[in-house]
């Protein structure tokens, strides 16, 4: 599903952000990536989007070789990666709905196929009542699960999560949290960046932990 070969990335300063990282996650796994600020989890999270190159290495995604991806080829590629930012990243002029529907229409969804995946989608994160809501009406919590939604609409494979509880207290951290562990639940591909020790320890998944660049622990079972 995700698998990294000795991959490295390094920056114009000459430290590499990523070095020799080998990483193998199978479909449906539910991955914690934990570190300090500057140990390379953000660099991660862009080179599984494309958003980086790799400055050596491999990356392998659904069976297909990031490094051979054209430019052209990349928002094709990204329809199977949703990802959820900490600051949400939602339209602040359009409504609930609306900024879900924006992630179908981009791609040439048909009005017909979105009137009818947007409220399902809406329900599944728990907000069918707010669809007429803009951003500026909701809580944190629910902005977040607005932002959810938007990953998922496209049905991706993957869902990426850069820090997702990073600007909600702590009862709507847990929120956010259990509805990734449904969303995993129901087959998709789950990998969390995260500073939140106290859920990653509470919620007994595998821990991925980088230090300056290098991966000094793979916790497989999740205990810590």
């Amino acid at each position: 599903m995700i698998k990294l070969e000795h991959v490295s990335k390094s920056y114009s300063a000459g430290v590499p952000a990523l070095n020799d990282i080998s990483l193998h996650i199978e479909e449906g796994e539910f991955v914690f990536v934990v570190g300090n600020s500057g140990s390379g989890k953000s660099t991660l999270i862009k080179l599984l989007l494309k958003e980086l190159e790799p400055t050596s290495g491999m990356i392998t995604i659904n069976g297909r070789n990031l490094n051979g991806i054209r430019r052209k080829q990349i928002p094709r590629y990204r329809r199977n990666v949703g990802v959820v930012f900490q600051d949400f990243r939602l339209l602040k002029d359009r409504n609930v709905y609306e900024n879900v529907a924006f992630a179908q229409r981009v791609i040439g969804v048909g009005p017909r196929k979105i009137r009818s995946s947007v409220p399902m989608m809406l329900s599944m994160v728990g907000l069918a009542a707010k669809y007429k809501s803009y951003p500026k009406q909701l809580s944190g919590g629910e902005q977040q699960r607005v932002a959810i939604a938007r990953a998922l609409i496209n049905q991706p494979k993957i869902l990426l999560a850069d820090e997702p509880t990073g600007n909600l207290d702590g009862h709507n951290a847990w929120e956010i949290m259990k509805l990734l562990e449904e969303i995993n639940q129901r087959g998709t591909t789950v990998v969390v960046v995260t500073h939140n020790m106290d859920i990653v320890k509470a919620m007994k998944k595998r821990v991925i932990t980088v230090k300056k660049g290098i991966i000094v622990s793979d916790d497989k079972l999740g205990e810590q």
